[in-house]
């Protein structure tokens, strides 16, 4: 299935459903911002994207945790704070939601608003499919389950890549795929349930 096939069928399904959630879901590097943006683009106006990154918790948080090692993790998301939100996209026609910003490494609250006019919604993010608690707590909230397929190596690649662009050295980079990026990898690749639709990338 292609990009273009999936906005098609999501499209398809959403049609007289009031405000449609769907799940996009894969592995660090799977390119699921690129993929939503990509479906926003595609389906038209009514469509938005909903990364789920905007619920990591500041820094601040995760060094007094002793955590920041290992930020990206799955419990160094505001898991709670992301439920509330999934909550309130299916009762209210205003919602601000939060961005993560990378640039900065912070979270911006009220960062953009979807209002009425936002039917479509792509959620994105690594762990709306896993299935340790309280991740499943999400899915009532969705009306269709994606997750990219992406071959371990091919991660790697991009992950190094990405790391390259926000000023990581080689050695810098290589060590935080390791010791970070490729744990989450395994744990989010093994740990979360089948999805509705599988989209190979």
């Amino acid at each position: 299935m292609t990009a273009a096939e999936l906005a098609e069928v999501i499209r398809q399904k959403a049609k007289g459903r009031g405000r449609y959630l769907v799940a996009l879901a894969g592995p660090p590097g799977a390119g699921k911002s690129t993929l939503a943006a990509e479906l926003v683009a595609r389906i038209g106006p009514g469509a938005k994207s909903v990364p789920m990154d905007g619920f990591h918790y500041d820094d601040a948080v995760l060094i007094a945790r002793g955590a920041r090692a290992r930020k990206g993790a799955p419990d160094t998301f505001d898991v709670r704070g992301f439920l509330h939100l999934l909550q309130r996209l299916r009762v209210e026609d205003e919602v601000a939601i939060p961005l993560f910003d990378r640039d900065l490494e912070i979270s911006r609250a009220g960062a953009a608003i979807l209002t009425s006019q936002d039917q479509i919604l792509i959620v994105e993010g690594n762990y709306l499919l896993l299935a340790e608690a309280p991740w499943p707590e999400t899915l009532p909230f969705f009306d269709l389950t994606v997750w990219i397929d992406v071959p371990q190596a091919e991660l790697e690649r991009r992950l190094q890549e990405r790391w390259a662009h926000y000023g990581k050295t080689p050695d810098e980079a290589r060590a935080w795929i390791d010791s970070n990026d490729l744990p989450n990898i395994r744990r989010v690749v093994a740990g979360s349930i089948a999805a509705d639709l599988v989209l190979q990338a």
